[in-house]
């Protein structure tokens, strides 16, 4: 097993983990748990998405988080990122001070028409206008939905993705995601997908979004780790899922992942106890479940055996 010394985990819970939950989560409470995880020292952190507030009104005052964050962190080593649809979303996003954008394409035809309402085709021209015209003012992220599996059955070919990858990149886009979308990924799946691009492009452009709906994010992050793969998508708590996929969940669950990393004596410099202070925040101000492994045995300082 190859075993890396040190894995980069990006925290997405303030915008992946809460874009579903329906109850509007106080702007004060979203910048209080968004402080514990700027002290958790994570080193990039998804703070929303600017997207109209019709389409995701729980991202209405992704602005307002951003302003809060920035101010918070000032002078720290940290990166804050931003999900975007359209050319309003990529504005808005500079004039705010995020540092990176993520503008997803989903690999399967009739995930992007669900998701964005856009052909892939669609989706490309205007990425790819886009990252013309701004890319001198924002590092751009694709990310690549439904890379190992498509909700509503397409079949998503490795070839697909070898050419939307390649096309990225000679773009400018400085990383890719490679998003399990509602969790469809199984390992053999993974290595068969990375083993591919990995050869063609090399691990260091390639950050996994690992959902857990069917229980195999963290092995799906084994297999991934075979090819050289180092920076990995969380949500603390387990939150997350995408509005416009069925049968999405959430994400491969901060805590669990940091918890399997550290066993194995991988270094990620998480403060994992500041973790647990924004699950309680979490607990306390949002109305949503918290679904990973870990929390439930946290007590303390330790985990205590089940």
């Amino acid at each position: 097993m190859i075993i890396p010394k040190s894995v980069e985990i990006l925290e997405v819970c303030p915008r992946d983990g809460f874009q579903n939950v329906k109850d509007f989560i106080a702007t004060e409470d979203k910048i209080a748990i968004v402080e514990r995880l700027i002290d958790a020292n994570f080193k990039r952190i998804e703070l929303g998405s600017f997207v109209s507030p019709k389409a995701i009104p729980q991202m209405a005052d992704t602005k307002e988080v951003v302003a809060a964050a920035k101010q918070y962190a000032v002078d720290q080593d940290i990166k804050f990122v931003a999900l975007v649809p359209n050319a309003r979303g990529v504005e808005s996003a500079i004039a705010a001070g995020v540092d990176q954008i993520t503008y997803v394409i989903s690999a399967s035809e009739s995930h992007n028409k669900a998701n964005v309402n856009r052909t892939v085709a669609e989706s490309m021209e205007q990425y790819e206008a886009l990252i013309k015209e701004y890319k001198g003012d924002i590092d751009f992220r694709l990310g690549l939905a439904t890379t190992f599996g498509c909700p509503f059955g397409d079949e998503v070919k490795i070839e697909r993705i070898q050419e939307m990858c390649k096309w990225a990149f000679d773009l400018g886009t400085v990383e890719i995601l490679m998003a399990d979308t509602v969790g469809l990924g199984n390992p053999k799946k993974v290595s068969e997908v990375m083993r591919t691009l990995v050869n063609e492009f090399g691990p260091e452009k390639f950050v996994m979004h690992l959902h857990d709906t069917r229980g195999l994010a963290l092995a799906n992050t084994l297999a991934a780790m075979q090819y050289g793969i180092t920076k990995f998508e969380s949500a603390t708590g387990g939150l997350g899922g995408c509005p416009f996929a069925p049968g999405a969940s959430g994400n491969a669950a901060t805590e669990d992942l940091y918890y399997m990393l550290s066993e194995m004596g991988i270094e990620t410099n998480i403060e994992i106890e500041k973790v647990y202070e924004a699950i309680q925040l979490i607990k306390d101000k949002v109305n949503t479940t918290i679904v990973s492994h870990l929390a439930p045995l946290y007590k303390g300082n330790v985990c205590k055996d089940m």
